[in-house]
Parts: structure tokens; C-alpha cells; sequence
């Protein structure tokens, strides 16, 4: 059995759909607009959920830390409600839900017109910046010993994931007035991560045309538990993908929707073809070269390690941008394109070094707001959505404790929850969730 509390009536009921009974009962908080969550397993003292108090429009999951058993309580106020999200889940801010009457363009109207010029001069800088601090990296790794390998990868990695928001720039058309000209620098900059450019702008413009909504979204979505209930062999290996690989899942995106021509509209085939061979021609001449100067040690040294680093940034900034307890993904019909990209995105601070090496992606609501928006003036703004819509932002500084909320509770779709963890469904298969719950830091 299940707690649901309901203001002000609290009753048991069977648990949801999907959540195992009995040696697994949780607390379920009910929510104004009928939505629901698991707060923690109770075996030991159910007594300690009696205290629990509806949560105005949000969600609340707690990890299995002994510091965060204390429980929301009927006299806090909104705000200490969301405080206390906040601890729980490794964030700074919750936002308020956007309301219904809210359209993208009332955001984007707010914004000043300058955020939305090209600058030439910044353009180029942020090129400068990428090639000497992926050029810097390499000359580390060549001269660095065996034990500072991995600092000098760790930089490599993050400075080569600058030519990504270089070449993603030019797919928005925000990197020059030149649309041949961002195409040509796309496509070059995508070349070092083996990264076909056109088919990646196609599925990525699906992104943003469909965040945070189910089947549409081509980043990120949930688990499907019809997906996850089909085979016990593909059960284990999104638990591994979804837990300890997620920051590299990254690589089974790439692999899986950017070299099949079936997925692709027939208008789309032809660009696709020319960015695939552009690839396939940097891997025939470049991967040799490495070789032929370095070995196959200098390819894992020089290219592959960098590579993951990548796919690292890639992987995290991702899931970090869209993927919360409180941050719900929705069918089509349900979908209001102001609260996903307004509320359904997520603001992440990270160390300075990288926030420059990777151009300020991380400053990603108003990006959503309007991919035309250039990387160099993200920050402006994100400063007036901030005046004017502040109370709306969800944000975060980068910690332990948000990655763990997000590897070991954000994992199986369900409409009332958002999310059902693995180990609700399949405690006998989720033994790399538990090892995660165990093992990593829980530090915010």
C-alpha cells in the first residue's frame, strides 16, 4: 500500500501503476494538479510520513541520505517548501509553474533586440578561443606524464566541446549573416568529434521545436515502461544507460539517429549524404595520420580520450538542462511551448573555465527562448529573464547531488509521478542503481 496525502484528508490507496507493493511502500505526496511522487521507502518508521504537507505545483523525491529525512511540514510557507526541494534535489531555485495564459512570444517580446545580433568580431573570437584551447590541450597530452593524462584529457575534452557550440551556433543561424559561410563552419568544426553536422541540425531543430514532449523531444525523454517491461536483456542495459553510462549515453545517440538515411526526410537526404561523407573522409584521413605519426597509443592518447571528454559535456549538459523530478514531460495535446522552454529548462552553473571553454551553453533558457540568440550574449539574456520572469526560472549550481538525483530517480515515465525510478519496477535488475545510491556523493 501507498500514503497519499490530500489536503486536508490523507488516506491510504494501492500504489500507482508500475510501483510494487507492499516491501516497497512509499509515501505519495498529491499535488493541487493531481500529480504525484514517491517521497521515500518507510519500512522502518511509516510514522515519520505523517507529517507530510501538500507541495503547491511541484514534485518531491528525496535520496536515501539520513540528513534529508526530515520531512516537509504543514507550517512551512511556499517558499520553505521549495528551499527544501532545493537541498533535496541540488538546486538554487525552483520555479513557480508559467501560467497557461503565457505565450512564448510574451518571453521572447521581452527580451532587448541586441541580445539577438551577430557579431562578427565575437564570433570569431569564441573560434580563437576553441582552436588555441583544443591546440593547448593536445601539446599537454604530449608532454604531460602518465599520471597528469587525465587532467590533460579532462581539458582537451571540454575545449574540443567548444567546437560543438561553435558548429551549433552556425545550425541555428547565429554564427554569421553568411548562411554558406556557418554551414562550411559547421561542418568543420563538427569534423574532430566525428559529428555529421546536417543530421544533427535536423533532429536538433526537432528539439526545440518539441522540447520536453514525449516521443517528439530527439535529445532526451523517459523511459517507456512498455519499452523497459519487453526483454530482460534490454531492461539491463537501459538500466547501465540510463545510470552509471548516462554521461555518456550520448555516444548511443550519435551512433543510433545520425547515420540512418531512413530517419530522415527525403528533402533532408541530400545534405545528410554530404555531412556523412564529410565524416567518413576525416575518420579515412585523419584517423591514419594519427596513427602514422603517433601509433595506435597516440590515437586512444590523442583522439579517443579527448572524444569521450566530449561526449562527457555533451551527455551532461543535456540531461542537466531538461531532466528534473519537478520538470514534467508531456503528450502533445497537453504541451504549452512557454512552460517547456521557460519552466522546462534549467539554468546550471558550472566552473568559470568551462563555462568559457564551452561558450556559455550552460546559460540555456534563453537559448530555448530563442535559438537565434548567439553564445555571446546569453548572459544579457538570461539577465532580463531574469528581471522579467524570475520567478519562473529553475536553476542550479552543478553538484554531486543533482547528478544523483538524475541518474538514480529520473528514469520511467509516468504521467501522475513524472518519473518512476528503476528499482521501483525491477529492485532484482536495478543492483547499478543501488550501487550509485550507495557510492556517490550526495555533496550540494
Amino acid at each position: 500500500m501507498a500514503l497519499r496525502f490530500s489536503n486536508p484528508i490523507l488516506r491510504l490507496e494501492a500504489p500507482p501503476r508500475g510501483l510494487p507493493s507492499l516491501h516497497s511502500t512509499r509515501a505519495i505526496i498529491s499535488l493541487p494538479q493531481g500529480l504525484f511522487c514517491p517521497r521515500r521507502r518507510f519500512e522502518k518508521n511509516p510514522s515519520l510520513f505523517l507529517t507530510a504537507a501538500v507541495v503547491p505545483a511541484t514534485t518531491l523525491v528525496s535520496s536515501d541520505n539520513e540528513e534529508q529525512n526530515t520531512l516537509l511540514s504543514p507550517n512551512d510557507s511556499n517558499e520553505e517548501q521549495k528551499r527544501k526541494m532545493c537541498e533535496m534535489y541540488g538546486f538554487t531555485q525552483i520555479g513557480d509553474p508559467v501560467p497557461d495564459n503565457v505565450t512564448l512570444k510574451d518571453i521572447m517580446d521581452t527580451l532587448p533586440k541586441k541580445v539577438f545580433e551577430i557579431d562578427d568580431v565575437k564570433a570569431w573570437k569564441s573560434v580563437l578561443i576553441s582552436a588555441s584551447s583544443y591546440a593547448l590541450g593536445l601539446f599537454f597530452i604530449s608532454k604531460a606524464p602518465w599520471y597528469l593524462l587525465p587532467l590533460a584529457w579532462a581539458w582537451t575534452g571540454t575545449a574540443v566541446t567548444g567546437f560543438f557550440v561553435i558548429g551549433h551556433d552556425c545550425a541555428h543561424k547565429s554564427f554569421s549573416k553568411n548562411k554558406l559561410l556557418e554551414d562550411i563552419v559547421g561542418t568543420l568544426a563538427f569534423l574532430p568529434l566525428i559529428y555529421p553536422y546536417e543530421p544533427w541540425r535536423f533532429k536538433h531543430d526537432r528539439h526545440h521545436a518539441k522540447t520536453n514532449m514525449l516521443s517528439e523531444d530527439t535529445a532526451w525523454h523517459p523511459v517507456w515502461e512498455e519499452e523497459f517491461e519487453s526483454s530482460t536483456t534490454l531492461r539491463k542495459a537501459i538500466i547501465f544507460g540510463y545510470g552509471p553510462f548516462r554521461p555518456w549515453m550520448s555516444i548511443a545517440h550519435w551512433l543510433l539517429w545520425h547515420f540512418d538515411l531512413k530517419k530522415f526526410r527525403p528533402n533532408e537526404i541530400g545534405r545528410v549524404k554530404i555531412s556523412l561523407a564529410c565524416v567518413f573522409a576525416f575518420m579515412a584521413i585523419g584517423w591514419p595520420l594519427i596513427i602514422f605519426k603517433s601509433g595506435i597509443v597516440g590515437w586512444f592518447k590523442f583522439w579517443l580520450m579527448p572524444w569521450l571528454g566530449y561526449h562527457f559535456w555533451m551527455s551532461t549538459f543535456t540531461m542537466v538542462h531538461h531532466t528534473a523530478p519537478h520538470i514534467p514531460f508531456k503528450h502533445a495535446e497537453e504541451w504549452n511551448a512557454a512552460q517547456a522552454q521557460l519552466g522546462g529548462t534549467i539554468h546550471c552553473n558550472y566552473p568559470r573555465w568551462i563555462e568559457i571553454l564551452c561558450h556559455d551553453i550552460n546559460v540555456h533558457i534563453p537559448h530555448h527562448v530563442s535559438p537565434r540568440i548567439p553564445s555571446y550574449n546569453l548572459r544579457a539574456a538570461y539577465e532580463s529573464l531574469q528581471q522579467n520572469w524570475g520567478k519562473y526560472l529553475n536553476e542550479a549550481n552543478w553538484n554531486w547531488r543533482l547528478m544523483k538525483t538524475i541518474m538514480t530517480t529520473c528514469h520511467v515515465y509516468n504521467k501522475d509521478r513524472y518519473y518512476v525510478p528503476f528499482d521501483d519496477i525491477a529492485p532484482q535488475d536495478s543492483q547499478p542503481i543501488s550501487f550509485l545510491k550507495h557510492f556517490m556523493p550526495d555533496y550540494a
